[in-house]
């Protein structure tokens, strides 16, 4: 028996906007610019607008600024925040309220100029088992973890420079990436890069930008009345097993073991359904740990997984097809632009390559589409899964 809220919401609408560099706009401008040209793509005016979910670093009460700012009375906010996975919640949240007949049209929006301002402007609670240490998180905590996982199941640095060495190829095929035009990489580039916090080198850390995104979802009697084809959400899962990174189980193994299977288990799927394979990279180890956690391949396999450029373009499993957080854009909270990319990929095969991204990226006859979010340090894991209509 199928679960209830399997394809009963619709993404219809979505868009990006100051992608890389906007310095002359803030936080607010880069979010509501995003959700009104996401109702433009929907073609749905504001006024319908019943749901508002938003979160990023510098609204405390995002989905109400954010409602203030365009003049939306909604009958739901939320702007429940666990970091970059926020907006795959945000999702799970929205499709329960649609389906429930509390709201007809929801809009998820994220903005940050932290390029721009100078950095990212987040405030964090103080984490009392690891202050008086120092960290200079989140790279220390991720750090860590990326020496735990190298010595346990024996991977090297030239294993791990396979990541973002793939994402860098696909973002060169993308005009929007932030190092569309900086050229490939290899793995002696990431290796020679600067060390920031060791394993973790500056090519194994995401990219800071500005970056506003939103999407507007309906439940899928109203998603046919649209301009595009509508690209339904089969599976949602969250879980979270720690705060701190002191306090993580296992330094190997994420809350996405749990996120995934109800993600897979709400869709009635399995990874190996997906034709492409949205994930947070905030850093290159975050690719690999996820890969197993979601069940692409067993713990401890994913460098022997990835070599040889099989989650590269032309390989076996289409990874990050954008360029993802280490090469196309990372304004802070990097979740919403994963789901973006998943639900691209499926409209690219139902309605045609958009541009600008027509010279290539587009992953053919992409149906099926996870995109994994990520919040803190590796704390909170968010799963969805997307598919064309004839998937629901």
């Amino acid at each position: 028996m199928s679960h209830q809220l399997r394809g009963k919401a619709a993404c219809v609408g979505m868009a990006t906007t100051g992608m890389g560099e906007a310095p002359s706009r803030s936080a607010m401008d880069l979010m509501a610019g995003a959700v009104l040209d996401a109702l433009e793509d929907a073609g749905i005016p504001l006024a319908e607008v019943d749901g508002v979910f938003a979160a990023n670093a510098v609204h405390s009460m995002a989905s109400m600024s954010l409602s203030e700012h365009l003049g939306i009375v909604p009958v739901i906010s939320d702007n429940s925040n666990v970091g970059g996975s926020s907006f795959m919640q945000h999702a799970l949240l929205a499709a329960t309220a649609l389906e429930a007949g509390l709201i007809n049209v929801a809009v998820i929006a994220y903005g940050s100029n932290q390029r721009s301002a100078g950095g990212f402007q987040g405030v964090s609670e103080p984490l009392p088992y690891e202050a008086q240490f120092k960290p200079r998180n989140p790279i220390t905590s991720y750090a860590l973890v990326t020496s735990h996982y190298l010595h346990r199941f024996g991977v090297t640095r030239e294993q791990l420079a396979e990541v973002p060495v793939a994402a860098r190829a696909w973002a060169n095929l993308n005009p929007e990436a932030f190092m569309y035009d900086k050229g490939p990489l290899t793995v002696e580039d990431v290796l020679a890069a600067r060390m920031i916090s060791d394993p973790l080198g500056k090519l194994d850390c995401c990219l800071v930008t500005d970056g506003g995104a939103a999407i507007v979802m309906t439940r899928a009697d109203r998603a046919k009345d649209t301009r595009h084809t509508p690209v339904h959400l089969l599976g949602a899962g969250v879980a979270h097993y720690h705060r701190m990174i002191s306090t993580m189980p296992d330094l190997a193994v994420t809350a996405a073991t749990t996120s995934g299977e109800r993600a897979y288990a709400m869709a009635g799927l399995t990874a190996a359904d997906m034709d492409s394979v949205q994930l947070y990279d905030a850093f290159s180890i975050n690719t690999l740990l996820f890969l197993e956690d979601l069940g692409f391949c067993a713990k401890g396999e994913a460098a022997e997984f990835i070599k040889g450029g099989h989650i590269a373009p032309g390989g076996g499993l289409p990874v990050n097809t954008n360029g993802g957080g280490l090469s196309c854009v990372h304004p802070g909270m990097y979740g919403l632009y994963v789901m973006i990319e998943a639900i691209a990929q499926i409209r690219a095969t139902l309605d045609g390559a958009p541009a600008p991204r027509d010279v290539g990226g587009w992953v053919p006859g992409t149906k099926l589409a996870l995109a994994h979010g990520n919040g803190g340090v590796l704390s909170a894991q968010a799963t969805t899964i997307w598919g064309a209509p004839e998937t629901v």
